[in-house]
């Protein structure tokens, strides 16, 4: 099963309709969506606007592959479960996003072999096309930050 998430920041039509639009073309009918406060009715893949924190868990544990926005929650949860990860950054050009942190993370996760970045809409779907070689970037994370991080920020406020 393919999970599409595009956090709770507002709807993010662009990927939505990509997505929407290759498993249409695909015949790919285990999409499953979190859309968010959009007014698209996607017809092609399974959606809903949002999901309650154990829907949404279930969905990623079960998921094969994940395909998101660049939001940090989303990029920690699938490293954290191991899974294959597709994003599509938001961009402030594109009235998405305040700012281009996203596409700034993404640029960053991506040299560090983490993610899979498409920059665009043609790119997300070609690399859709090729979904079985996505994979899961190595060793897992944990849910927290590491013991000397959390010592130093620690030491940092009670300073």
């Amino acid at each position: 099963m393919i999970f599409v998430t595009v956090g709770t920041d507002g709807p993010f039509d662009r990927l939505v309709i990509a997505v929407d639009q290759w498993a249409a073309e695909s015949g790919r009918k285990d999409v499953v969506a979190q859309i968010g406060r959009s007014q698209l009715q996607p017809e092609w893949i399974r959606w809903r606007q949002f999901l309650d924190p154990q829907e949404f868990q279930e969905h990623f544990a079960s998921a094969d592959v994940v395909v998101a926005h660049a939001g940090m929650g989303t990029i920690l949860s699938a490293l954290r479960h191991q899974k294959p990860l597709l994003v599509l950054p938001r961009r402030a050009s594109l009235g998405e996003q305040r700012n281009e942190h996203q596409l700034a993370t993404a640029k960053r996760l991506l040299a560090m072999g983490k993610v899979t970045v498409a920059f665009d809409e043609a790119e997300l779907v070609a690399r859709l096309h090729r979904i079985h070689e996505l994979s899961a970037a190595g060793e897992a994370v944990g849910p927290y930050a590491e013991p000397r991080l959390i010592e130093g920020i620690r030491r940092f406020i009670h300073a």
